[in-house]
């Protein structure tokens, strides 16, 4: 079978790979049949050369491989027909700006994974980049802090070649004596946790963070039932939580009533109640300065979130009682970092990491004859037509949606 890593087409400029040239070394020596080759690019944080460097066949043309390996959306006009795709299609949602993607997937007979489809079998992903959303959306909430209360600058992400560099330089600031709130339980969350955690701040419980004063900064990891509450009070676990959101109400205001810095890491999903709304925002009660969202769901559960920012323009003001976006220097502004491609920002560390979890997960599906169904779970079209797994995504091609 033959391998192909794809040049990456889109922009801006993603410098991200799914294999770095060492990982790729291992995964030859690992599956000797497999032939790989590495399409040209003058963008890949790793050159060319690397590639070369260690055997690898670099080449313009990929047209002879069978599986085709890549991080974003390819452009419709660079599909090969007939071939086995991964990618980030950004269309399991029914994206309504990559509908025409998924048609000419489907038209191109192409087989499309999308890397959020693979999954274990109880759905948990099996790779991804959130651990490095996490670092990075961490360093930028703190360079925020700095540039609001013009005490401390830190340099930018892009410009630091590694997660220990982004370290070193915020074990450089004195961090206000704030109270740090972060969400979530998963690769994201746990990503912030390390920065956090690498600067020695001090983790206290909820309920010590919600009823003390501390004389250093502080931080509180909150799970959903932490910051949500079912609306009869009954407690459950979180499996209750995901299957039944409906049944529950958002309780975040006492965490946004003692809260300086909240660090959103959470996964949202469909159903589930925003953490606090435009009016919860308005409030006396609602304490927090500075909003450093890696989820990024615009107008969702974070009110404060108004849309995306970008690597070139993280930061933005939002005025809670207008509702609207200000420059994130005006006195009554909620500093808002909301960058929704974080990775691409820790392009070497994010592309090792990545390229470990493919080929320790994805690889030997290739191999073994798909013993435990990695990638059955994850093929979302075959012979033209979307499987059955994705067949949820056939009114969203057919335009109805």
């Amino acid at each position: 079978m033959k391998f192909g890593i794809i040049k990456e087409r889109k922009n801006p400029p993603d410098r991200r790979v799914v294999f770095s040239p060492e990982k790729l070394q291992e995964f030859k020596e690992k599956f000797s049949k497999a032939t790989i080759k590495v399409e040209s690019s003058d963008i890949r944080i790793f050159p060319d050369q690397a590639y070369k460097d260690v055997g690898l066949n670099v080449t313009e043309n990929m047209s002879d491989c069978d599986v085709l390996l890549g991080v974003k959306e390819v452009p419709i006009d660079a599909l090969i027909s007939n071939k086995k795709y991964f990618f980030f299609s950004h269309t399991i949602k029914k994206q309504p700006y990559n509908r025409k993607l998924l048609l000419a997937i489907l038209e191109k007979n192409i087989e499309l994974y999308d890397h959020e489809t693979i999954v274990r079998e109880n759905g948990m992903r099996l790779i991804g980049f959130g651990r490095y959303a996490g670092i990075v959306g961490a360093y930028n909430g703190f360079r925020a802090i700095g540039l609001k209360n013009q005490t401390f600058n830190l340099p930018k992400a892009e410009n630091l070649d590694s997660q220990q560099d982004l370290i070193a330089e915020l074990n450089k600031i004195k961090v206000p004596n704030f109270k740090i709130l972060l969400t979530g339980n998963g690769k994201v969350a746990y990503g912030a946790k390390e920065m956090l955690d690498a600067m020695n701040m001090k983790q206290v419980s909820v309920d010590e963070y919600l009823n003390n004063a501390f004389s250093e900064p502080v931080y509180c990891l909150a799970d959903v039932l932490d910051y949500n509450k079912r609306k009869d009070n009954i407690v459950k676990d979180n499996k209750d939580f995901y299957k039944h959101p409906e049944n529950y109400e958002s309780d975040f205001m006492r965490f946004a009533a003692v809260t300086d810095f909240f660090i959103a890491g959470h996964f949202y999903g469909n159903g589930a109640p925003y953490l606090f709304t435009r009016e919860n925002a308005k409030s006396k009660e609602f304490n927090i300065k500075f909003v450093a969202d890696i989820s990024c769901d615009v107008d969702g559960p974070v009110a404060s979130t108004l849309k995306a920012s970008t690597i070139a323009d993280p930061i933005y003001g939002y005025h809670p009682e207008t509702a609207s976006e200000v420059d994130f220097k005006d006195d009554n502004a909620i500093v808002v970092m909301a960058v929704d491609n974080l990775p691409c920002e820790l392009p070497k560390d994010a592309s090792e990491g990545f390229g470990e979890m493919f080929l320790e997960n994805v690889i030997p599906a290739f191999f073994n004859n798909d013993k435990d169904g990695v990638l059955q779970r994850a093929k979302m079209t075959e012979n033209g037509k979307l499987t059955e797994r994705f067949s949820y995504l056939q009114d969203y091609i057919d335009g109805k949606e």
